[in-house]
């Protein structure tokens, strides 16, 4: 049984200019940031904020969300979903996205891919 299904669970909310997540209930709301007031990204369930001074890992942070993915599923939940690979350095992102400029597939996909060789293997295949 998946743990987010036998309680309503709140889910990360991201404000990527101030370096900040809160969490609200999952529902189609905008929620803005409480300092800046812009609208914050969901960031998902399973999301772990870097320190607010750790540039590098905000910057990963925001290559991932601004690709469209969230932070599901790093631990077995029981729901028979894998855990999700998300990029956790900048030289990761770098890697993915130069492979994902040679291969032609997109941002997401390559930052999604745990081995990104695979992804170059299956473009030359």
């Amino acid at each position: 049984m998946c743990r987010y299904a036998m309680a309503p669970y709140k889910v990360h909310y991201v404000c990527l200019q101030c370096r900040k997540c809160f969490k609200y209930p999952w529902d189609s709301a905008v929620h803005p940031c409480p300092d800046c007031t812009a609208p914050m990204i969901n960031a998902g369930h399973d999301f772990a904020a870097p320190r607010k001074n750790d540039k590098k890992g905000w910057a990963v942070v925001a290559a991932v969300l601004n690709a469209g993915l969230r932070y599901e599923g790093f631990e077995g939940c029981g729901c028979l979903h894998d855990p999700k690979f998300r990029p956790r350095t900048s030289a990761q992102v770098r890697a993915r996205r130069r492979i994902a400029a040679r291969t032609g597939t997109d941002e997401a996909t390559a930052l999604a891919a745990r081995d990104p060789d695979s992804l170059e293997n299956n473009a030359t295949s």
